[in-house]
């Protein structure tokens, strides 16, 4: 229970609470140089002699007591306190001379400090000897919760194997070069993102998704780092570098994730910073104010009382469970391949009353192919499909990928000049001295071009020569295998509302829309018409403050949106950094489906910090008013103390379990 009453880093000192919950190495937090010297194995020693010493003078107290002055007592009784005190009464010290008065430490070498003071040196033995038992104990279930993060971050490759000239040097992932040449041989972690030129295997993909099937991959094929090779040699290309790879960035969102505090922890911070001293007030008052107004009431019985009173009040329980629920869930949900980047986010999840989807690459695969051909104006079918591929030849859209594989040529960057590209609507470009137009029904429009045909059955681009409607290609897209059980499943869940946003046409939407079982959908956007339609539901939710809304979307040009959402969600995979840097949860896997686990994760992580926050309070109330008329003394101090600090650091613990199994 080594924690100080504020809970921040900078007064904590503790184990638990240390450089924000961060998944680190545990710092000491007794401070004591005997525990420091003693180590983790010399810990349940020092524990062990001082329970035999205690022991020994519960046994033969008389004995010892019938010595003169009681010397007998004192040096075996005293020898017991120093052992399992020394590191506690050294910490408030220490505190105090920072100007850190008000911490745990202090509260209990002023309960047992007292205890001695009225002769009742087997109780304040007895209470920092349960006190020592328990932090000790704590801080185990705190090292495991953080051992366990610590292997789910083994995504840190250690070395990689650089081709050069020929020749294969075994070198740092940081001094790879973009564009430089890497061999991963079986079973090695993939060191940096790159692209398959030689070799075909499969890659062990848990470690950043959470799935355990293996992806088959081969020439051509994205590898990212932190995947783990299987059978195969594989020879890849560099395309990033490591402080940019995917393994670099999980592990900086999951260290950074614990500085965004919840709402709940917020209030717990708040709350220990004026509950303390309020406290020691009150044990103040109990010890001075009866004996000066209550005839016959003795000092010392007041005192022990008082003293009694300090050892349950402190609020450790709080200050350290409260946090290690959040680090846990968070935890949790990063092995289920659900990357969350604050526990505020983490809490946002569990109130969702409005989910907004993006469509293509979202909702459906955006693996799109061509389907039809309709030219129109003289123009030939090869034709039209050559100038609309020549004028999507720099585009990254879907759409256009499809086009430039059905057309299945090679493009010449000479042949294709004055690109560019008009949000919302397509793009603009010179081929063979003509300009040609490739886009949505609403380009045409723009650029007052008469056309027969606006509305198409499936995504279509509409193409124009010269001012000339040339005619259109339809493309047809696929609905993502659990994007249908993705949102039952939200409605499942509670959440009251599940809508699409898309640039796409109307009648693509309807189906879509229809196919999902979603409530609402707004075709025809332009990605600003996207960030007013979510400013939009998001005035429409029935409390602000109650209620959050979520925007889950993919591409670059759903950035603005994911970030201007309550709770802004990425889907993450090569090509996608915009939007996973701007969103507050990235979903490692590119399944809808993954966005359930957040909600249930989020969700019972509340359930957890709700139990503890009502057990803590709960217990002490109920031990302070018993300690206040006499009813309670040390004994039961201690485990109001130790024993629901200990309950509820376990509970807390259960969230890390969350990334196994269901977490509902």
């Amino acid at each position: 229970m080594s924690c100080g009453m504020s809970g921040t880093p900078e007064t904590c000192g503790c184990a638990g609470c240390s450089d924000g919950m961060r998944p680190e190495p545990l710092a000491t937090g007794t401070g004591a140089v005997a525990w420091q010297k003693a180590g983790e194995r010399g810990r349940p020693c020092l524990i062990v002699a001082a329970g035999l010493l205690l022991a020994v003078g519960l046994i033969f107290n008389r004995v010892l007591h019938a010595t003169p002055y009681s010397w007998a007592e004192y040096a075996v009784l005293m020898a017991a306190y120093l052992l399992v005190g020394g590191g506690v009464i050294g910490s408030a010290l220490r505190n105090l001379t920072r100007g850190r008065v008000f911490s745990e430490h202090f509260l209990m070498t002023v309960a047992t400090g007292g205890a001695i003071a009225v002769h009742r040196l087997t109780e304040a033995v007895a209470v920092m000897l349960f006190y020592s038992v328990g932090e000790h104990l704590q801080e185990r279930a705190v090292r495991r919760s953080r051992r366990s993060i610590a292997a789910l971050l083994d995504l840190r490759p250690d070395y990689a194997q650089l081709k050069l000239d020929g020749e294969i040097k075994r070198v740092r992932p940081e001094e790879v070069e973009v564009g430089q040449t890497i061999v991963v041989q079986p079973g090695e972690k993939v060191p940096l993102d790159g692209e398959v030129v030689e070799g075909v295997s499969s890659v062990d993909t848990s470690a950043l998704t959470g799935e355990a099937v293996p992806r088959r991959v081969q020439r051509g094929d994205k590898v990212l780092a932190g995947m783990i090779n299987g059978e195969g040699l594989l020879t890849v290309k560099v395309v990033k570098p490591y402080r940019t790879s995917s393994a670099a960035r999980i592990l900086e969102l999951l260290q950074n994730a614990a500085a965004r505090k919840a709402p709940t922890e917020q209030f717990i911070t708040t709350f220990s910073r004026y509950y303390t001293p309020a406290v020691v007030a009150l044990a103040a008052a109990v010890a001075v104010i009866p004996p000066l107004v209550v005839p016959g009431a003795a000092f010392d019985r007041w005192l022990y009382r008082a003293l009694v009173l300090l050892v349950i009040s402190c609020p450790c329980a709080l200050v350290l469970s409260v946090p290690l629920a959040y680090f846990g869930g968070i935890g949790g949900a990063s092995r289920r391949g659900v990357l969350v980047k604050g526990a505020n986010f983490l809490d946002a999840l569990k109130d969702l009353h409005t989910v907004v989807f993006d469509k293509t690459g979202t909702l459906t695969r955006g693996v799109f192919r061509v389907t039809r051909i309709v030219p129109y104006n003289g123009f030939s079918e090869g034709e039209l499909l050559s100038l609309a591929a020549h004028a999507e030849a720099f585009s990254t859209h879907p759409i256009a990928r499809s086009i430039r594989e059905a057309y299945g040529r090679e493009i010449s960057p000479e042949a294709v000049g004055e690109y560019r590209e008009i949000a919302g609507h397509g793009v603009s470009a010179t081929v063979g001295g003509k300009r040609v137009l490739a886009g949505n029904d609403r380009l045409l429009h723009r650029e007052g071009i008469a056309h027969e045909v606006c509305h198409l059955e499936g995504t279509g681009l509409h193409v124009a020569v010269d001012g000339t409607f040339a005619g259109y290609i339809v493309i047809s897209d696929e609905l993502k295998p659990d994007a249908r059980e993705a949102i039952a499943r939200l409605k499942e869940l509670g959440v009251r509302k599940t809508v699409m946003l898309t640039g796409d046409e109307e009648s693509v939407a309807g189906r879509v829309a229809g196919s999902l079982g979603l409530d609402a959908y707004f075709a025809g956007l332009l990605p600003e018409d996207k960030v007013a339609k979510v400013e939009e539901l998001r005035a429409a939710l029935p409390d602000r403050r109650r209620h959050k809304l979520a925007f889950v979307g993919d591409g670059l040009n759903d950035a603005p949106v994911i970030a201007g959402a309550d709770v802004g969600i990425a889907l993450g995979g090569p090509g996608r950094d915009a939007a996973v840097e701007a969103a507050d949860v990235v979903l490692m896997e590119d399944a809808p489906s993954k966005l359930v686990v957040a909600v249930q994760i989020a969700r019972r992580t509340a359930r957890i910090v709700r139990q503890n926050v009502a057990l803590s309070l709960g217990v002490k109330a109920f031990f302070v008013a018993l300690g206040a008329f006499g009813l309670a003394g040390i004994w039961e101090a201690v485990f109001a103390d130790v024993g629901v600090a200990l309950l509820t650091v376990l509970n807390a613990t259960r969230a890390l379990g969350m990334g196994r199994g269901n977490p509902s």
